[in-house]
C-alpha cells in the first residue's frame, strides 16, 4: 500500500478495511482536489493521470470527512507534525494542520552487508542534540542527519572507537498533547505517526540525505543503526489526535475484550502485532530503510510489544518473518526487551541472533561503584551475563542511556530533578541507582569533584573492559549533564551537547580506553570466555568464598589483564604483551 509512480501517472493504494468510502485528496498549494477511490478487498485504489514525484496528498474517509489522514506508508512529508487540539475534535477540518505525504521516486535499491558486528561500541545519538552546538559544523547544517557526516564528527567517532552510531528516532513525530500548553517540545522523537517518513527538520534532504550520511559513515568504517518505534503511534489514547491509522485502520491498535485500547507502551495505545497488517507495515519500514538508506540494522523501542498477541510469545510471528526475509535476516537486530504491560520484562527471551539492551548490567555496575553491590555480580555482567544469556553474550552493556541520568549525573545526583517537565517531578524513574558524594548537584568542593571524576572514570572503564557489545550515549564521554533531569524528553535545548566546554581530559581517557579495548579482541568475542582466570587483588586465586566481600578482582584473559579495585576507584585494562595498543 503506497503511492507508486507508473507510466502516465501515479497509482495510490491504502488499506482501510472498515471504511465505507475513501477519498484521495490532492493538494496544489492550499487548493484540494478529491478523487473517490474504489475498493478491492481491504484496500482502496486510485490512479492519478499526469501526476508524478512531488505530488502532495492525503486521505479522507466517510467516518469523518473533515479529518485529513496521512498515508501510513508515506516516505516523505512536506512538513513536521505540530499538535493542535483541533486534530482530535470531530468534524473540524484539519487539512491546514496535517502534513501532506509527498510522492517520492525510490532510489536504486541497496543490499549491503552490515559494517557493524556485535562486540563493538554503539554510540547512541540524538541527531539534533549532537551538532546543534558543534562549532565546526556549518550553522545551516547543525541538527541534521547530514551533520553526522561532517569530518569533525567522524573524527570524533573514530577517536573514541565507535563501531556504529545508533540514531534515536528520526521518523517524524508529534508532541504529546500535554507539552504545548507547557511551552515544551519532545526532543527525543519516541512518538511517531507513520513509520517511514523522516522528520523534515532532521532530514531536510529526505531519504537521500540519510543515504548519503550512511554511506559517508560506512566509508569511515562506521555502521548505522536506527532506533525505531513500532510499538505505538502518536495518535495516543481516545483523546489523542486523528492523524492516520485511527481512521484508516483502527484495528491496528490492540484492544481489550471490552473494546478499550491496550496501553502496554504507556503512551495511550499499542500497535497489535498479532495483526498481520501491522507486521506487514513494520516489515515494509525495515526494508525501506535497508534498501533506500543502506542501514546496518535496528534497535526496537519497547520491543516486547512486537511479540505480544496479547501476551509475550518467544515464537511470535514477527521474529520468524524477519528471519525468513533474505534482506532483513542479515541485519543487526537489537531489542529493548521490556514494556510496561503485564509480563513486559523479557530480558534474555528474544531470538538467539538478536542483541538485547541489558539493564541488569547497568544496575549491577552502578551498584558496585556506589558501594552496595558485590564483585561477583559485577564480574558476571562484565563477562557477558551468562546467567541471562547463557554462553552467548547477546546483551548490550551500558551504564547510562538517553533514558535516565546521564553518566555525569549518575555520580552527582541521588534523586531526579524533573520539575521543568511540568509533572511535579513525578515522571522519570524514581528509584534510579545513583549517588552524589554528599552534595546534590553542582559542587565547588575539590574533594567531591575529584570523587565524582574517579567514579565516572571507573564506570566508563568498566564498560570498555566488558565482553560483548557495549553502548555509550553521545556526550557521556565528555561529561554531558542534564542537571539531574532523568527524563529529558521534553527539554529539547537541554539535550544539546556542549562541545565548547566539554571535559577534554575525560574524553582523552575514553579515547585511551577505546585503543586498549581494540587491542584485546577477546572483549569483542560474543562467546563467553571459559578460559578466564580470576584472582584476588593480592594476586592469589579467587575462591568461591572470596567473592562475597571482595573489593575487586584481577581478571586474566588470553589477551588482557583487567584489574577492578573499588577501594582505589579504578579499573585498568592492560593488553597482553603480544598485543599492541593502536
Amino acid at each position: 500500500m503506497t503511492a507508486t509512480i507508473v507510466a502516465g501517472g501515479v497509482d495510490v493504494a491504502v488499506r482501510a478495511p472498515a471504511a465505507d468510502a475513501v477519498w484521495l485528496c490532492l493538494f496544489d498549494g492550499d487548493a484540494e482536489r478529491r478523487i473517490a477511490m474504489h475498493r478491492i478487498g481491504d484496500a482502496w485504489h486510485a490512479h492519478v493521470a499526469g501526476a508524478g514525484a512531488g505530488t502532495r496528498y492525503g486521505f479522507r474517509t466517510g467516518a469523518d470527512t473533515a479529518k485529513l489522514l496521512v498515508d501510513p506508508h508515506a516516505v516523505t512529508l512536506d512538513r513536521r507534525f505540530a499538535y493542535d487540539p483541533h486534530l482530535r475534535e470531530p468534524r473540524i477540518d484539519t487539512a491546514a494542520l496535517v502534513p501532506k505525504a509527498v510522492v517520492t521516486a525510490p532510489l536504486p535499491p541497496l543490499d549491503l552487508a552490515p559494517v557493524f558486528q556485535p562486540g563493538g561500541l554503539i554510540y547512541e545519538v540524538n541527531v539534533r542534540a549532537l551538532t546543534m552546538r558543534h562549532p565546526d559544523v556549518p550553522a545551516a547544517q547543525r541538527g541534521t542527519i547530514a551533520a553526522l557526516a561532517h569530518p569533525a564528527v567522524i573524527a570524533h567517532l573514530h577517536r573514541i572507537g565507535v563501531g556504529a552510531v545508533e540514531l534515536m528516532p528520526i521518523v517524524a513525530w508529534i508532541d504529546e498533547r500535554h507539552l504545548p500548553p507547557l511551552g515544551l517540545t519532545n526532543g527525543w522523537g519516541y512518538n511517531p505517526v507513520v513509520p517511514m517518513a523522516l522528520d523534515p527538520r532532521l532530514a531536510p534532504g529526505g531519504i537521500a540525505e540519510l543515504r548519503a550520511t550512511v554511506a559517508a559513515l560506512r566509508a569511515a568504517g562506521i555502521g548505522t543503526l536506527l532506533d525505531l518505534v513500532l510499538n505505538h503511534s502518536g495518535e495516543s489514547d481516545l483523546l489523542g489526535p486523528t492523524l492516520s491509522l485511527r481512521a484508516l485502520d483502527d484495528a491496528a491498535y490492540a484492544r481489550a475484550p471490552d473494546g478499550t485500547l491496550i496501553n502496554d507502551a504507556g503512551t495511550g495505545n499499542t500497535l497489535d502485532f498479532a495483526n498481520a497488517a501491522v507486521r506487514a507495515l513494520a516489515l515494509d519500514a525495515l526494508r525501506h530503510f535497508v534498501t533506500q538508506a543502506g542501514v546496518d540494522g535496528f534497535r526496537f523501542d519497547l520491543a516486547t510489544v512486537m511479540a505480544r498477541g496479547p501476551g509475550f510469545d518467544r515464537a511470535a510471528p514477527i521474529f520468524a518473518e524477519i528471519a525468513a526475509d533474505p534482506l532483513l535476516a542479515r541485519r543487526v537486530m537489537i531489542a529493548e526487551p521490556w514494556d510496561v504491560g503485564p509480563g513486559g520484562y523479557q530480558l534474555g527471551h528474544f531470538p538467539p541472533d538478536w542483541l538485547e539492551w541489558n539493564d541488569r548490567y547497568r544496575d549491577d555496575v552502578r551498584r558496585f561503584w556506589r558501594g552496595d553491590g558485590g564483585a561477583g555480580a559485577l564480574a558476571t555482567r562484565m563477562m557477558g551475563s551468562s546467567d541471562v544469556f547463557g554462553d552467548h553474550a547477546r546483551g548490550v552493556g551500558f551504564v547510562a542511556a538517553h533514558d535516565g541520568f546521564t553518566l555525569a549525573d549518575t555520580v552527582a545526583y541521588s534523586q531526579r530533578h524533573n520539575h521543568a517537565n511540568g509533572e511535579d517531578n513525578r515522571d522519570g524513574h524514581a528509584g534510579e541507582i545513583a549517588w552524589n558524594h554528599g552534595v546534590e548537584g553542582a559542587s565547588d568542593d575539590p574533594a567531591v569533584i575529584a570523587a565524582r571524576a574517579a567514579d565516572a572514570r571507573a564506570l566508563l572503564a568498566t564498560l570498555f573492559a566488558s565482553r560483548g557489545t557495549i553502548l555509550l550515549t553521545a556526550g557521556d564521554e565528555f561529561g554531558r549533564t542534564q542537571a539531574g533531569n532523568n527524563n529529558g524528553y521534553a527539554q529539547d535545548a537541554l539535550l544539546w551537547l556542549d562541545w565548547a566546554d566539554r571535559d577534554l581530559d575525560l574524553e582523552a581517557f575514553v579515547a585511551d580506553l577505546a585503543r586498549r579495548r581494540a587491542a584485546c579482541p577477546s572483549l569483542a568475542d560474543a562467546t563467553i570466555a571459559h578460559d578466564a582466570a580470576w584472582f584476588r587483588l593480592d594476586g592469589q586465586p579467587m575462591r568461591d568464598e572470596d567473592w562475597a566481600d571482595a573489593p575487586g578482582f584481577v581478571l586474566r584473559l588470553r589477551d588482557a589483564t583487567i584489574t577492578v579495585d573499588r577501594t582505589a576507584r579504578t579499573v585498568t585494562l592492560v593488553p597482553s604483551a603480544h598485543s599492541q595498543i593502536a
